[in-house]
């Protein structure tokens, strides 16, 4: 009788505990806006980039870089002469950075310790997304409108080559160990490429996902997460190029990222949600949460250090009168709204 009872008390217990298990999962992480910096000026923004030890944020800002701290917003200073800056990469163990000046098609380097550009290297046409990696000591710039990727010797600042990539690149993600894997906007493919031979290892389609932008890893399970525009995260192996799994996000998406000390991504869409996804095995995701932000929060950056989550956006009025030469004008950004949301639990 005391054996059958243990037994079942176990078996009410497991039940117990799974029941609770299931409940925390439903309720999700519980990320919310927790902080709103109010930076104002004018102009548009597009990518951010943290440096969680020197507790910083870079925004792109039109002609600049604005760069505040982390943790409280306040300002810290700007990168300038930034002509249609895009994107902003670190190379924290040579001490530089890199901006991507789509404008005049260069990259900026410069000392993140003053801020100050030391120099200019000249690459494609529209370089966008740009990525530093460590393994090669490279950055490479991905150029919207010559469709290839400059590739820079990091240490030297000097141009090492061009690779053609066939089609129109948005993001990259880095597995540390010798590839590079970027997005192909208008083929609806992703491209794996060799940093150190600098060429094009393989091309896969993407499908169902299409116009995929956003690009984050999971290094260790050897997992990309892909932000695509018809409202979909495709997840995908990075040894083969299979779509392992799809997750319906929030509309307008923009960037993702992926947190690897609590296995979730993220993908932040410009109708107002960041939508959560659980890494729940390597083949095996849930969406847990669609968190409200707020209209136009597209792009955005993690904190790995406090996990939280930083976006940007602004107010918006009525788009000018539609033209010939612009039949579908972007609406006006409103004065001094510009904000940065940080959202954490």
């Amino acid at each position: 009788m005391q054996t059958r009872f243990t037994v079942g008390g176990f078996r009410v217990v497991a039940v117990l505990l799974f029941v609770a298990a299931v409940a925390i999962a439903a309720a999700g992480p519980g990320y919310h806006v927790v902080n709103t910096y109010k930076l104002g000026g004018e102009g548009g923004w597009d990518y951010l980039t943290t440096d969680a030890s020197a507790r910083r944020l870079y925004i792109s800002r039109g002609m600049k870089v604005v760069v505040i701290d982390l943790d409280s917003g306040k300002s810290v200073g700007e990168i300038a002469d930034t002509p249609g800056v895009h994107g902003i990469a670190l190379a924290s163990d040579l001490g530089r950075g890199f901006v991507s000046n789509g404008r005049e098609g260069t990259v900026s380097i410069f000392d993140p310790s003053t801020l100050k550009t030391s120099s200019k290297v000249k690459v494609g046409e529209n370089p966008d997304a740009i990525l530093y990696d460590p393994a090669t000591r490279r950055v490479f710039t991905f150029n919207g409108k010559s469709q290839d990727s400059t590739a820079i010797d990091a240490a030297k600042g000097r141009v090492l080559g061009t690779i053609k990539l066939g089609g129109k690149p948005e993001f990259a993600a880095s597995d540390g160990k010798g590839e590079v894997f970027v997005n192909i906007e208008d083929t609806s493919e992703l491209v794996k490429i060799d940093p150190n031979k600098l060429e094009v290892k393989a091309r896969w389609p993407l499908a169902p996902c299409t116009e995929p932008s956003g690009l984050a890893m999971d290094r260790k399970n050897r997992r990309l997460f892909v932000g695509c525009d018809n409202k979909m995260m495709a997840v995908v192996n990075a040894d083969n190029g299979k779509v392992v799994a799809t997750l319906p996000i929030g509309d307008g998406v923009d960037a993702t990222a992926f947190d690897d000390e609590t296995g979730l991504a993220f993908a932040s869409c410009g109708e107002g949600v960041l939508t959560v996804v659980h890494e729940d095995s390597a083949d095996k995701f849930s969406v847990v949460e669609n968190v409200k932000t707020q209209q136009g929060a597209r792009t955005m950056a993690l904190d790995p250090k406090t996990h939280n989550v930083f976006t940007v956006t602004a107010k918006f009025g009525e788009p000018p009168a539609a033209t010939a030469d612009n039949p579908h004008p972007r609406r006006t950004i409103l004065p001094d709204t510009f904000v940065v949301l940080v959202l954490g639990k």
